[in-house]
């Protein structure tokens, strides 16, 4: 199996470091400054991370795998830290259960951290969930497995949500979304953005026949009732797996207009995140990188990005694929 695409760590640091109307906005921590502040916080916030409790949709390993069982000192039950753990498997391969189709490493049933059963709807995305494990190497790099991430959100629905509540948080996202706040100065970024923003804004206008606008003001755009309407019944159209994935790819890029316009294929991934970044961009054009940081947030980003539309459309996908793929 080949290569599925890769990011970094799961804790990264998010990736807009300020908002419009902040104190980067007015002069004060903007830049390459505001950016160093940035990644020192995001780095203790690391530090302080690691005496809690970890994240309940961390993958479970099969029975008998390694791994504490014991509670944890928040009452869940202690999993592997999101690092790297010596593999422990051979063999990756895919079989057709009662509930759909399930992740076997080497003899031993793949499982959530809920202890479910780990299967998912489609062969598509089994192969590429098993693709994710195969090509792991000597070692589990868990925070590269944003597929396997997904199912487990999905399997084991940690918030207890149900449709509705889905579809109704992420067009809340549009109250803030990314591409309706604009700057008045400086008078380059104001510029930029009308030139690349709104012509995504204006397809997306078209595209669902609804008004979504923008605005300079600290309380963004006054978003009409008939457009969220319209957002809502659009989005009943996926499934719940699927809207587990549109609300991922929202989180990322902090904007339902263009975690849209990349999942209907308007854009690309690269485009999508290029836009989501558009005020760092222009930040970095005007006073450099920190060190590592950005190319790290950038690859992360995209693959994040990647991987959540990758689940949308394999959680849409109703027919099978052939099981020649799986000797390729």
């Amino acid at each position: 199996m080949g290569n599925v695409v890769r990011g970094g760590d799961w804790s990264r640091p998010p990736a807009r470091w300020r908002r419009p109307g902040s104190g980067a906005e007015r002069g004060r921590g903007g830049g390459w400054w505001g950016c160093v502040g940035a990644v020192a916080m995001w780095r203790g916030c690391r530090r302080l991370l690691r005496g809690r409790c970890l994240p309940a949709w961390l993958p479970r390993l099969p029975s008998g795998a390694g791994g504490s069982g014991a509670a944890g000192p928040c009452g869940r039950r202690a999993y592997a830290p999101p690092g790297e753990r010596k593999r422990f498997y051979q063999n990756v391969s895919i079989s057709q259960g009662e509930g759909g189709f399930e992740i076997n490493l080497d003899h031993r049933k793949l499982k959530t951290p809920q202890a479910k059963l780990f299967t998912v709807p489609s062969e598509a995305l089994a192969i590429a969930v098993a693709t994710e494990w195969d090509s792991q190497k000597d070692t589990i790099k868990f925070y590269t497995m944003h597929l396997t991430t997904l199912c487990n959100t999905a399997l084991d629905n940690p918030t207890q949500r149900n449709k509705t509540q889905l579809i109704r948080a992420a067009v809340k996202f549009l109250e803030t979304d990314t591409l309706c706040y604009r700057v008045e100065e400086p008078p380059g970024l104001a510029e930029l953005q009308k030139n690349e923003w709104d012509p995504v804004v204006d397809w997306a206008e078209k595209r669902y026949n609804v008004t979504i606008g923008s605005s300079t003001s600290i309380l963004g755009p006054n978003i009409p009732a008939s457009t969220k309407e319209t957002f809502i019944s659009h989005l009943a159209s996926y499934n719940m797996w699927a809207l587990q994935g549109i609300e991922f790819v929202i989180t990322q890029l902090k904007s339902l207009i263009l975690s849209m316009g990349l999942i209907d294929r308007h854009i690309t991934v690269e485009k999508a995140v290029l836009l989501s970044r558009l005020e760092e961009e222009y930040q970095i054009r005007r006073w450099g990188k920190v060190e590592w940081a950005h190319d790290y947030d950038l690859c992360e980003l995209c693959a994040r990005t990647a991987a959540g539309t990758l689940f949308v459309h394999l959680c849409s996908e109703s027919s099978t694929v052939k099981h020649k793929l799986l000797q390729d």
